[in-house]
């Protein structure tokens, strides 16, 4: 793949257009129905679910607001289907766009797509890769902003992983208020929620099916890629929350995830991740959507060797969190790719290794196999791995602390650790210490989070030997 075939479908393919949406109850659960479409090529049909047994729904899921909900989600969803084929026209007729709305949506487009870009060769800008135009049939009713009835809830987004246990913790003070949302759920998110002392009644389960016909194009050859996932995560949640009244969107992205993946560049896998966009999406839900949606991440004042310390103290997570993406749906590590070993590697110096081990089925760090995607995690390499992982000075900090632990306790070190402690520089930095301003945390939440603060850097060690 590379520029030029992008160009030939460009002219192959001229116009991708967003032709409906539907909101359909079918017995307990609502379907959400988009029709996409490529000229002379193929129609898509995705569909999510959302399941509602459970749940008290406040607001009418079918109403105006509830539509525009639902018409923005279609909008983050067809960027999935559009990569195929990369038409220069998108025709959105479902429903109306101003400018500002284009300039936002581009902006997440592309940005949210640099990794596909980057991986299929694609040199492409901002300004160029899409025409985004508004030529919809008809106008939805205006919703009424009285239309969102609240009930002081908060919905937390949870994905199995250490960082949404950590939500979850912090989040303990009012077990009452809050509400936890999944994607396809799995075994490990559910446990979260349970291990966090709630009933599986506290989850709003959605499902998100792909169109077969885009997997048969991905067969043909056509472009696929990388999409900006947390993105769909951000408008399916919020129309969940717009269902059940919840006011609060509560993330668990940490500052890492600004980071890019190749320095020097916007290349960043986890874009819809970052802080940028969560401004962004705030800013859009408020002037689109609803004012009194609030959407933040809690955790985005620290970075992930910080949480990793917080997560350590959680000892009812450990046997149930995961966070691997190869081994999700059997509920395991696989102890094969880059995001097992950061995760292992980023808890290294605060869990018993032993038990680390155990609960990894293997020492991660004493395997050689790995040592490629060892050296992108700690910056020895160019490109950090594209997973959802830390930056290099966090990991180094921990590996730099795991060394010394083994070095007092007179253990030979795993080979990558080996390796890491001949070809690193230690600094003087104190990652523990951190404290990211850039954060939209409402102050009601505060007290939590410098609590939390209190906790990883009390005792801060990181010894410059």
């Amino acid at each position: 793949m590379s520029t030029a075939r992008f160009l030939e479908l460009q002219k192959q393919y001229p116009v991708f257009s967003y032709d409906d949406f539907s909101i359909v109850q079918n017995g307990t659960r609502l379907r959400l129905t988009f029709s996409f479409s490529v000229n002379g090529l193929c129609r898509f049909a995705p569909t999510t679910e959302i399941e509602t047994e459970n749940l008290t729904l406040l607001n009418d899921p079918q109403g105006p607001l509830a539509r525009r909900f639902v018409f923005a989600l279609g909008l983050v969803e067809l960027v999935s289907y559009w990569k195929a084929a990369c038409p220069r026209r998108v025709e959105v007729r479902a429903g109306a766009l101003t400018e500002e709305d284009v300039r936002f949506w581009k902006k997440l487009y592309f940005r949210g797509l640099s990794e596909f870009f980057y991986r299929n060769g694609i040199q492409t800008n901002e300004r160029d890769f899409m025409e985004l135009v508004s030529c919809p049939r008809a106008e939805d009713a205006a919703p009424d902003a009285a239309a969102f009835r609240t009930a002081g809830l908060r919905l937390v987004p949870v994905g199995g992983g250490k960082d949404s246990c950590v939500t979850a913790s912090l989040l303990a003070d009012a077990p009452e208020k809050n509400l936890f949302f999944t994607v396809n759920d799995q075994k490990a998110r559910t446990d979260t929620v349970l291990a966090a002392g709630y009933t599986p009644d506290a989850v709003v389960r959605t499902y998100r099916t792909i169109d077969p016909a885009l997997l048969a194009l991905n067969a043909r050859g056509f472009f696929n890629g990388h999409t900006p996932f947390s993105a769909i995560v951000a408008f399916l949640s919020a129309y969940c929350a717009y269902l059940v009244g919840a006011t609060d969107i509560v993330l668990s992205n940490e500052s890492s995830a600004n980071e890019a993946n190749i320095a020097g560049t916007e290349v960043n896998h986890q874009y819809s991740k970052s802080y940028a966009f969560e401004r962004d999406f705030a800013a859009y839900c408020a002037r689109v959507l609803t004012p009194d949606l609030h959407y933040f991440s809690l955790l985005r004042p620290f970075n992930e060797l910080q949480i990793a310390k917080q997560f350590a103290a959680l000892g009812q997570f450990h046997d149930t969190f995961r966070s691997c993406n190869r081994g999700s749906k059997q509920n395991v590590w696989c102890g094969k790719c880059s995001k097992c070993l950061f995760v292992f590697s980023i808890l290294s110096p605060f869990l018993d290794y032993d038990r680390l081990c155990g609960i990894f089925g293997g020492d991660l760090l004493d395997d050689p196999a790995l040592a490629a995607d060892f050296d992108g995690l700690c910056g020895f390499s160019p490109v950090k791995p594209f997973e959802c992982v830390g930056t290099p000075s966090e990991l180094c900090a921990a590996l730099f602390m795991t060394a010394d632990r083994f070095r007092e306790a007179g253990r030979a070190l795993p080979c990558l650790l080996r390796r890491f402690t001949e070809k690193a520089v230690r600094t003087d930095d104190r990652p523990l210490l951190d404290w990211n301003d850039e954060h939209n945390i409402p102050a009601a939440f505060l007290p939590a989070v410098k609590e939390m603060y209190r906790f990883v850097a009390a005792d801060c060690r990181l010894s410059a030997k």
